[in-house]
């Protein structure tokens, strides 16, 4: 846990209710609230109320009491605003977008005309490339 950055982190403000929020669920370890700049209407957030910095920091057992938090949020908000589809996104690092480095899942109400689409350059393995990342990436499981 990085316990110099809570203080500052607007996170662990709303969890302290330094900061005004409009909270959704609460347990004693995560809290799930509206995002201020919301993609579409009903875009929420599911954070630990504890801080971690992001994937690689958060322990598996909070991992696991979000994961039920981020389902029940998530069939919420799609029923709640009527949306066609629901992404459920995470960032770790600057490199992937994350802006807040406080742990955070987003569950965003999705629809087919709403313009917010999502561009992945897809790339392609050359070949034996792809046994090669396996063979890496295997060694750290």
């Amino acid at each position: 846990m990085d316990e110099k950055n809570n203080k500052n982190c607007v996170f662990c403000k709303i969890v302290r209710n330094e900061l005004p929020s409009a909270k959704l669920f609460e347990t004693e370890k995560v809290l799930a609230f509206l995002d201020i700049a919301p993609i579409n209407k009903g875009h929420a957030l599911v954070i630990p109320k504890r801080h971690f910095v992001d994937i690689h920091d958060l322990p598996e057992e909070e991992f696991k009491e979000i994961a039920t938090v981020i389902k029940r949020i998530a069939s919420a908000v799609k029923k709640a605003t009527n949306a066609e589809g629901i992404n459920v996104l995470q960032a770790n690092g600057k490199a992937a977008g994350q802006e807040v480095f406080h742990f955070h899942v987003h569950i965003i109400p999705r629809f087919n005309d709403d313009n917010s689409g999502f561009k992945w350059l897809k790339k392609a393995y050359s070949e034996g490339e792809m046994q090669e990342f396996q063979k890496k990436i295997k060694k750290f499981l």
